[in-house]
């Protein structure tokens, strides 16, 4: 078991999105037999709550490099018990859904970040606030193509200096794609300064809520 403050320090040094640390729950517990492990998911900056594509690495530790012979996996988190499970040569993970919730007033939330902070002058469509993620989800126009969301340029002074509140620790941008059937369902970027990443380029947390508000929106149950 490592000291506490080491899972910090090992994070700061790999200086990645994410750095996750399993862990055994009990002093018999086996990495090749046992099916529940503990897992925690840190930042450079910050332990974080939740992790979708460090789970499926550590999974894919536990399956393949330990060779576990177990067909699901469950780990013990900051949001809940996540499973994973093998399905011929992937990893399935059942992550959390979480709502976003609109917002009709943004008084506890600064107008800044969703307006000039993040997107500058373009149009918005629509603003959620997920309060189990502490996520910001901000649409942009449907007028709006893939291309402008992949230019918009950020900063991460602009997020920290507009959002000093704490009840924002991650903005979602994001935009509707293809609605002929062909192609991607929707599109998004996801930030968190206020976890030492300005973006992380893989996210299945922001997914979370992502996949709640466009299954609403497009009242579809599968989408890529």
């Amino acid at each position: 078991e490592l000291d506490e403050d080491l899972h910090q320090k090992i994070a700061t040094e790999m200086n990645l999105s994410e750095t996750a640390f399993i862990r055994k729950l009990y002093p018999g517990d086996d990495f090749t037999e046992s099916s529940c492990f503990g897992l925690r998911w840190f930042t450079p900056a910050n332990e974080v709550p939740l992790c979708g594509h460090a789970t499926l690495a550590s999974a894919a530790v536990l399956f393949h490099i330990q060779k576990n012979t177990n067909p699901v996996l469950t780990f013990v988190t900051l949001s809940g018990e996540l499973k994973t499970r093998q399905v011929q040569d992937d990893i399935v993970l059942d992550l959390p859904l979480y709502t976003a919730h609109p917002q009709v007033s943004q008084s506890f939330i600064s107008e800044r970040l969703s307006g000039k902070a993040a997107v500058g002058d373009m149009t918005v469509q629509d603003v959620r606030y997920s309060p189990e993620t502490k996520n910001l989800l901000v649409r942009l126009s449907d007028t709006y193509e893939r291309s402008v969301l992949e230019e918009l340029q950020v900063s991460a002074e602009r997020f920290l200096s507009a959002e000093k509140t704490g009840k924002v620790k991650g903005l979602i941008l994001t935009l509707k794609g293809n609605s002929s059937g062909k192609g991607h369902d929707f599109y998004s970027r996801y930030f968190t300064p206020w976890y030492g990443v300005l973006e992380d380029p893989v996210t299945g947390s922001a997914h979370a809520v992502l996949s709640s508000y466009w299954s609403e929106k497009l009242g579809k149950k599968e989408m890529l």
